[in-house]
């Protein structure tokens, strides 16, 4: 079995093999030469072999001496390799990083940020589920989720919200609808149409987030909920029996059918990345700083005025 202190002593024989000396091995080492040659002769004395042949003028290996310098150096790189290894966990630079989303956020914002956190932290493998938001926060809170990306999470006792983007929402609607031609779309003209939403129970806090910026209208458009939890396809959209406030990411990836466009003035929606605030690990803490880092880059806090494609 090999110890430790071991490949110590292995290093040791590897530098006096090399330099054929013990002399110039201490100096190379930062160590006495008498210390030195007391840890050859203890390698020695476990293996019960002699590697080193001793004179006055010269020190050459033996011939296990030789087959000691030959696999040994691959032994210690690999010992290297391993420790190297090992630190990266400590330090959050390997690891496995369970993170769930919601489907609001997989057209763009997920997307990007885990872009980022591949391209800064090749090490950590990241575990994505696609979740319910209500789902979302029950994991985090009970382990099972390192980290969850939400929108407007609700506030729960020992979980951490971190703010990530402000994300501008617009109109999603047929080609076809009466204010497909606008720029951009004030939100008191839809008082005459049906709005398609999640149901509150899915996610609270979006329900009433989208549902306040119709109401600062000062308007109370007529409300059909989603049979599916999720419809990429916008079904009651592309058939022209409602509209609905969707964030600017989901605009990239629309049916033909379909366009999107900026209310006006801007309105936002939260998303947050929720983690618990008593079980930090160095992995999450790597996503914290990434996930602070490429909000910068990307302007997700500070949303200047948009436009529609």
């Amino acid at each position: 079995m090999l110890y430790v202190s071991d490949l110590r002593r292995l290093r040791f024989f590897l530098a006096v093999a090399r330099e054929r000396s013990f002399t110039r091995a201490a100096e190379q080492l930062h160590i006495a030469q008498p210390a030195l040659s007391r840890h050859i002769r203890r390698l020695e004395q476990e293996l019960g072999v002699r590697l080193l042949d001793r004179t006055t003028q010269y020190v050459e290996p033996t011939e296990a001496g030789r087959l000691l310098m030959e696999r040994g150096a691959a032994l210690c790189e690999e010992a290297d390799r391993l420790w190297r290894d090992l630190r990266g966990f400590a330090g959050g630079e390997r690891g496995t990083l369970t993170l769930g989303y919601s489907a609001g956020i997989s057209y763009e914002t997920a997307p990007v940020l885990l872009g980022a956190l591949a391209e800064r932290h090749p090490g950590v493998t990241v575990d994505t589920r696609l979740m319910p938001t209500t789902d979302i926060v029950t994991g985090v809170a009970d382990g099972s989720l390192d980290a969850g990306l939400v929108r407007c999470p609700p506030p729960v006792p020992d979980l951490v919200r971190t703010l990530l983007r402000l994300e501008p929402q617009g109109v999603l609607m047929h080609a076809g609808h009466r204010l497909a031609d606008r720029p951009a779309v004030d939100a008191a003209e839809l008082a005459a149409e049906t709005v398609l939403l999640h149901a509150r129970e899915a996610n609270p806090g979006h329900y009433d987030a989208i549902t306040g910026i119709l109401d600062r209208a000062g308007i109370s458009p007529r409300l059909i909920l989603r049979q599916l939890s999720f419809d990429a396809a916008h079904t009651p959209v592309v058939n022209g029996k409602a509209v609905s406030l969707v964030g600017q990411s989901s605009a990239a990836s629309l049916p033909p059918q379909l366009v999107w466009r900026p209310l006006t003035p801007t309105a936002t929606i939260e998303i947050h990345l929720l983690t618990r605030g008593n079980a930090t690990t160095p992995t999450v803490t790597r996503l914290l700083r990434t996930a602070s880092a490429t909000a910068r880059t990307h302007g997700w806090l500070h949303p200047a005025a948009v436009t529609a494609d």
